[in-house]
Formats: C-alpha cells, structure tokens, sequence
C-alpha cells in the first residue's frame, strides 16, 4: 500500500471526498495545498457532456490567459529566410527551416509551441506522426500557421494557450503557477471556462460541464461548483 504523508493526508481530509467549492475559493486553496518545494503548476480539468467521437461535438479552441501561464514558452518559428527577422524581433528561441526539420525527424521535440508559415505545412506533414500526438503540430484554427508570425509569437508568449477535449470527454490546460496570487489563478480559471462555454456544440444534451477540478503538480484535485 502506498504510503500517505502525513502533510498529503491532512489535505486529503481537509478537502473533504465530494466537498464542492466556489472557483474563487479554489484558487486559494491550491496554494495551500500543493507542498512541492519548486513552483507548480495550476490546472484544470473540464469533463464535458459530449462525444468527441462526433465532428460536431468537438470541442477545441484557442484562449488567451490574462495573467500568462507562468511558464517560459520555447517556440520554434519554422520559417522562410524573408520571416526570419520578424520571429528574432518577436523573441522566438528557435528560427529557422530545413535544420529544424531534420532535427524533428531525428526525433527532437525540446519545444513547447511550433508556429509557421502556410508555404511550409507540406514539408511538416510527413512529421505528423511526431508532432501530432505532442500536441505541437501547427495550425491555422490555433494561429499558429499565419503570415503574421510576429503576431503568433507575441500571443503565444503572452498567455495565448489551445485547447482540445480528449477522446474520454476532459479537457486538459494548464492555468498557471502556485506562486501566482489567487485573483490571477481564479482570472485565468475564469478566461478559459468562459471560451469553453462559448464552444457548447448545439448537438449536446444535458449537462455540458459536468464536471471540474483544479490541482497543482502532485496536489490533490479540488470539486468546483460551477454554474453556466
């Protein structure tokens, strides 16, 4: 049997098995909970009310947090040499185009977001068995295949995150840190369930949310009530 802390077993009973709280409340909570000793990360958890499976019950989309997520974002700019000076200027960490490919087909993956022009997605699919299940295949639903690649880049910097429910029906996003002040963690918590909201598929019978958890890296999950 797996050994329970102390510390862990007084969150647990603290929190309660089925204790809902306000997402005001669970955002000062996390903080009180998570015992880690470096900065973790806040998520959120959305089980939703449909069927993936069904095209128009899929819910993806784009949100930009408005406090950040806390987290050094590493882009890739895979870009023609005419866009170069455009992702330097926007503080891309890596540009460049034939190298970088290679790279990936080699198997690296050190990156958080790809962003590109439409000129060069021939050349990615091929990588697509890479990229794809890691969630860094570029898009234009997320903006990030564009012209505008300075735009991209500065979003995605700036708290910009995608979005996409899982085969099981939850949506995964990570909202921020531990270290954020509770207003900050409730503001993002509030940003993207509004954009899911947003996204209820007309198809959808019931509940739409039907449930939500927010935790950090190694806390237990906290219940909201949350009503749309």
């Amino acid at each position: 049997m797996v050994k329970i802390f102390k510390k862990r077993k007084g969150i647990i009973a603290k929190l309660g098995s089925s204790k809902k709280y306000s997402l005001q409340d669970a955002a000062s909570l996390i903080k009180d909970i998570s015992t880690t000793k470096f900065d973790a990360s806040v998520d959120l958890s959305i089980r939703l009310g449909v069927d993936p499976k069904k095209a128009n019950e899929m819910v993806r989309g784009v949100v930009t947090l408005p406090n950040g997520t806390g987290k050094n974002i590493k882009v890739l700019a895979l870009v023609t040499p005419d866009k170069e000076n455009e992702a330097k200027e926007a503080g891309a960490d890596y540009i460049g185009l034939e190298e970088f490919l290679t790279k990936i087909k080699g198997g690296w993956t050190d990156i958080d977001v790809i962003v590109t022009v439409p000129s060069v997605m021939a050349k990615l699919g091929p990588l697509g068995k890479i990229l794809g299940p890691r969630g860094l295949m570029p898009n234009p639903k997320t903006g990030t295949v564009t012209m505008d690649i300075k735009k991209a880049i500065l979003d995605v910097k700036g708290g910009k995150i995608d979005f996409k429910v899982e085969k099981a029906g939850i949506i995964h996003a990570a909202i921020g840190k531990v270290s954020f002040d509770s207003k900050k963690i409730f503001e993002n918590a509030e940003e993207l369930l509004k954009a899911i909201v947003k996204l209820k598929p007309s198809s959808t019978k019931g509940n739409y949310i039907k449930t939500i958890f927010m935790s950090s890296t190694m806390s237990p999950s906290i219940l909201i009530d949350y009503k749309i």
